[in-house]
């Protein structure tokens, strides 16, 4: 689905933002990614997100602060940006009070705006593509290091910004690629979007029973 170039979603205000990782990347379904570059500007809605929880031995944050992951410190909000495997970049977002490590990963947005700029900087023209998986939207949104840090909630030149339509049931299911505390349901997905990462048997499963 495309939407008005003309008309960019609103930055999302922090006291609207939820103090809790798990809550915030279950919230952060439906909302809007967008980034105004330089080449032009682009924005997604946020289908599928992971949550890396205060404690959790799988985080960049489980030995302490240091250099390369301080923004997962920061205030809820934030971006932190780290190269991964030699290959991408990929976005998260601070998720907790300052000086608690914690973070989102945004592992999936539907193209909305500037979708020809994405698809010239993804070298394809297939939409469900452009920004399936963190390596693809980092590409596609041109997300590097010099983002790391940034407020997500300034509205510029990369911020979360008011949901376009509301989202539609919100699946969950264990994360991906891990190789520590890969049995933790804390992977958030909108069901039924062709741009959801993964897969397909961990997309088709059914809505978990709380207790």
């Amino acid at each position: 689905m495309t939407a008005d170039p003309l008309t960019l979603p609103a930055p999302i205000a922090r006291a609207d933002l939820p103090v809790s990782t798990e809550a915030m990347a279950r919230w952060l379904i439906g909302r809007s990614l967008v980034h105004a570059h330089l080449d032009g500007t682009v924005a997604g809605r946020i289908v599928e997100t992971e949550a890396y929880v205060p404690g959790d031995s799988s985080s960049h944050a489980f030995r302490g602060s240091t250099p390369r992951n301080r923004s997962m410190f920061l205030e809820h909000g934030h971006a932190y940006v780290y190269f991964i495997y030699g290959s991408w970049f990929a976005l998260n977002v601070s998720a907790e009070p300052p000086g608690t490590g914690a973070g989102v990963l945004i592992r999936a947005v539907e193209p909305t705006h500037g979708i020809p700029l994405m698809q010239r900087r993804r070298g394809t023209d297939r939409l469900v593509d452009l920004a399936r998986g963190p390596g693809r939207l980092a590409s596609a949104l041109a997300i590097d290091r010099s983002l790391d840090g940034l407020d997500l909630c300034q509205g510029a030149p990369l911020w979360l910004g008011e949901p376009l339509r509301p989202a539609g049931p919100i699946g969950e299911s264990v994360r991906i690629g891990l190789s520590r505390e890969t049995d933790r349901v804390l992977r958030f997905f909108e069901q039924g979007s062709p741009f959801v990462s993964g897969p397909k048997r961990l997309n088709a499963l059914p809505l978990p029973q709380r207790p």
